[in-house]
């Protein structure tokens, strides 16, 4: 008997974006608490660049990428009682596997979308969403007017990170890659955006938000941009640390972080986050409600699930703004 098989981008090694190739790879048989999700788009999120490139690894190679995905469910296993074949269906979290025109996870990984969000709205929300819920329900004590910096503000997390926050009241400075970005950002609810690359943003940035600082900051650009981000905090800020595209973190003595002016780091991991069965259905859950009850997901870029090496170089250059995804059926 042959095996059934499907269209996947894999890497057989790390490498750049060239490493990503389409293959036929096995599709294993649906097991007890498993699903079969014939999938419509998945998510291009950095992460993807992180496990392609080798700065995380893979558990086996070759491997097929992505953490995000929307489709429809086409098999289940025993013991699934809570989803039907023809259920629209959407995740985020392990395990890999997402760039596939079909794959088969853990039932419980996959939540059932509600009639007013569409496949492609799902899956440019999910990843980027739960990093947005994560950020401003778990990571800093925030309240109505406080202040929260966000780099990148014209990516697909940066943009569902300050609609969010406006929504909860508080208010919002970025910074982005280059002038082309910042109406963007401004669209998306930034009150002041700076450029990263302009030496005086730090100071720019504390005199915007009352001449004080920040009471959380969220760096997804790493490299030397850190250090500076811990600058922009007010005392007892947060900064949280979600991505380093511009390079490692240099390390940081945490006598540092004390007085006069204490500050806190935090590096939080959506992934992590999707992973306890709580937490992930309580994000998704307020998702899905402020997603019904206006908060728009921008999608900046859609590719065929072949131009997956052409979508992580776009990514890795600054070529998009918005959520980056992969059409597959």
């Amino acid at each position: 008997m042959t095996s059934a098989t499907t269209l996947a981008m894999t890497i057989a090694a790390p490498g750049g974006p060239e490493a990503l190739r389409a293959s036929e790879i096995a599709l294993p048989p649906v097991g007890p608490g498993e699903a079969r999700v014939r999938q419509s788009y998945a998510g291009v999120n950095y992460v993807d660049v992180y496990y392609r490139s080798g700065l995380y690894a893979a558990p086996a190679y070759p491997a097929a990428l992505g953490v995000e995905g929307a489709g429809v469910v086409a098999a289940l296993g025993a013991g699934v009682a809570d989803l039907k074949v023809g259920d629209r269906v959407a995740y985020v979290g392990h395990p890999l596997g997402a760039y596939a025109a079909e794959r088969v996870l853990p039932a419980s990984r996959l939540v059932r979308l509600p009639e007013a969000i569409d496949l492609r709205t799902a899956s440019a929300a999910m990843a980027r969403g739960l990093t947005a819920h994560m950020l401003l329900n778990k990571v800093a004590i925030l309240r109505a007017g406080d202040w929260v910096l966000v780099h990148a503000a014209a990516g697909g997390a940066g943009q569902i990170v300050s609609r969010w926050a406006r929504r909860l009241g508080l208010r919002v400075v970025g910074t982005v890659g280059s002038a082309a970005k910042v109406e963007t950002a401004r669209a998306a609810g930034a009150e002041a955006v700076f450029l990263h690359g302009d030496p005086g943003w730090v100071d720019q940035v504390r005199r915007v938000a009352d001449g004080a600082g920040v009471q959380l900051a969220i760096d997804g650009i790493g490299g030397e941009t850190f250090a500076r981000t811990l600058a922009a905090l007010r005392p007892f800020g947060v900064v949280a640390t979600i991505g380093q595209p511009a390079g490692p973190i240099a390390p940081i003595a945490v006598e540092a972080l004390g007085y006069p002016r204490p500050v806190a780091v935090a590096r939080p991991s959506v992934l992590a986050y999707a992973k306890d069965p709580d937490r992930y259905r309580e994000g998704v859950r307020d998702l899905f409600a402020a997603l019904a009850d206006g908060l728009t997901v921008s999608i900046g870029a859609e590719y065929p699930l072949r131009e997956a090496a052409r979508a992580h170089a776009d990514l890795e250059a600054g070529r998009t703004t918005g959520s980056v995804l992969l059409a597959i059926g």
